[in-house]
């Protein structure tokens, strides 16, 4: 799955996308080959030839009014607004750009916004909701591969990147002192009901198993990267959404609407989709005939260092021990 991530600054992102062009709509257009001694990551898990495609796809087949994605964004948003700080320049990126953007109003005071995909569709179509909007906000798009960006200290896409631990570190480089970083990406209850329905479905077809989703991060595993990425006041939050369906066909079209679908360099060509779709329905209906589906949404904030941030005491430096505290105020056993 996708991960839709904002990364905000109070004054500017310490990046530079070059000159000309800097009115609403302007376009950047970045290749993964540049010479400036940028490498991929080692470890290659998904096809990002693929994921560009479905990106491409997706661009089409996107839904309008999509409540899942937009309740996300929304959810997201909110944790924008309840900081007091304002954030002129923001970089956006990830699955949900179109409802990011529609959403986005006056959150967070942002007055030049980046809009980056690597699928040149996709971008296109924000920028042709861009003029369907009246905003005050300078939008620029960048299409460009997320693993190979223009600026050396950069931001990359979270959830199909094939370094997802880099690709975080990268992010807080890319703020400026003070800025703020926030994520939602997918956790790993997320289509729990699809996974058992795959399995059983491929056992009895041929008899193995094989990757059909791609890995997907535990709560813990969020808080342990924000810290692994040096983010200061790091913050964890989860949403668990039931999502129904008519049957588990419908699911995969919204899968592909969304661009979600699988792009495992080690995916299984062969097609059970109506064998998977069979056990879905029989271990997973309601009576109403409908199929639910589980989507475990973790909201991850971070904050690039600064010195007016709060910081936890030196270790020893403490005036009162646990012990007193049990003395004064007694045992609860």
């Amino acid at each position: 799955m996708r991960t839709s991530t904002i990364a905000l600054c109070r004054r500017s992102l310490r990046f530079d996308l070059g000159g000309g062009g800097r009115g609403k709509g302007s376009w950047r257009y970045y290749s993964g080959d540049g010479g400036d001694g940028i490498a991929g990551a080692k470890a290659k898990i998904f096809d990002r030839d693929l994921k560009r495609k479905q990106r491409d796809r997706a661009a089409w087949l996107m839904r309008p009014g999509d409540s899942f994605v937009e309740s996300v964004g929304e959810n997201l948003l909110d944790r924008l607004q309840d900081c007091k700080r304002t954030f002129p320049t923001a970089l956006c990126f990830g699955g949900a750009l179109k409802t990011v953007r529609k959403l986005m109003r006056d959150h967070g005071g942002i007055e030049k916004l980046i809009m980056m995909d690597t699928s040149h569709d996709m971008v296109k179509l924000c920028k042709d909701i861009e003029r369907d909007m009246s905003s005050n906000i300078e939008t620029s798009f960048v299409v460009g591969d997320e693993e190979f960006l223009p600026m050396k200290e950069s931001c990359l896409g979270l959830h199909w990147t094939n370094d997802l631990p880099g690709g975080m570190i990268q992010c807080r480089l890319a703020l400026k002192p003070d800025g703020l970083f926030l994520a939602a990406i997918l956790g790993g209850e997320t289509l729990k009901e699809l996974r058992v329905a795959c399995t059983v479905a491929q056992m009895e077809r041929e008899g193995g198993i094989s990757p059909r989703l791609s890995p997907l991060a535990q709560v813990r595993d969020a808080g342990n990267l924000l810290t692994r990425a040096g983010f200061a006041l790091p913050g964890v939050d989860v949403d668990e959404y039931t999502v129904k369906y008519d049957n588990a066909l419908q699911l995969i079209e919204h899968l592909r609407a969304m661009g979600e679908t699988n792009a495992l360099l080690q995916r299984n060509t062969r097609d059970t989709a109506l064998a998977t779709a069979a056990v879905y329905q029989s271990m997973f209906g309601a009576e109403d005939g409908t199929v639910p589906a589980t989507f475990q949404v973790i909201y991850m904030t971070g904050w690039k260092e600064h010195s007016s941030q709060q910081k936890a005491k030196r270790r020893g430096t403490a005036t009162i021990s646990f012990e007193d505290l049990q003395k004064q105020f007694g045992s609860r056993s």
